[in-house]
């Protein structure tokens, strides 16, 4: 029953995430908002690794493999850095339901990129059950009078969704690592490059409040 739990929980967790941002985007930029997020959840993975190596009477593997760094490099830029930028933009342009109805289009463009790049095996099923996904995602989230500007919405989180589908594949070649270890440095290292490239391009932190709501959002 271990297993079910977590899992529910994070769908349930993942599931809140676009429309608690959505009402941070209001008083928040979103570039910025993007950076506290990975932060946030930086900052409580490095949380949880001190009390996993300070709490364990054996010691937890922390050294990653020369050769598989560029893979780390592009999780990083992949999934930390382009991706959340490009859902919080997204979600700056439509409405939190919407979003989280194209979310699924993640799993779209993970298989089949791993289909198509990494010429891993498929099936008819699995092809018509992608496609179902993709038109079930347009016909739920179709509103009428669709014009060019409604458009930009959904496609800053289709490209957020493919930037994840790259960033899950090549998570696949560095998957031996520890799992913690790996997320704490890509989110460390995400979060700090878009609260560095917000910053400089004008962004102003938001108060304490909202800073603390937006930390433990990205924890969540």
């Amino acid at each position: 029953m271990i297993g079910p739990f977590f899992a529910v929980t994070a769908a349930v967790l993942f599931g809140l995430s676009s429309p608690l941002a959505k009402v941070l985007i209001g008083s928040i930029d979103p570039w910025l908002l993007a950076g506290i997020l990975y932060l946030g959840s930086g900052v409580g993975m490095a949380f949880i690794q001190l009390i996993r190596t300070f709490g364990s009477q054996k010691p937890t593997q922390i050294k990653i493999a020369t050769k598989e760094l560029p893979w780390l490099a592009g999780v990083i830029f992949f999934g930390g850095i382009s991706g959340p930028v490009l859902l919080m933009y997204g979600l700056s342009y439509t409405t939190a339901s919407t979003a989280s109805l194209l979310l699924n289009l993640e799993g779209v463009f993970t298989a089949g990129l791993a289909w198509i790049v990494f010429k891993e095996h498929y099936d008819r099923r699995i092809v018509l059950g992608m496609l179902a996904i993709i038109l079930g995602g347009i016909v739920l989230s179709w509103v009428p009078g669709i014009t060019l500007k409604s458009l930009i919405g959904p496609l800053l989180v289709g490209a957020a969704c493919f930037s994840w589908g790259v960033d899950n594949n090549l998570t696949r070649k560095i998957s031996l690592n520890d799992p913690i270890l790996i997320t704490m440095i890509k989110c460390l290292g995400a979060g700090t490059t878009n609260l560095i490239i917000a910053l400089s391009f004008g962004a102003r932190l938001p108060n304490l409040m909202l800073l603390s709501e937006a930390v433990v959002l990205g924890f969540v």
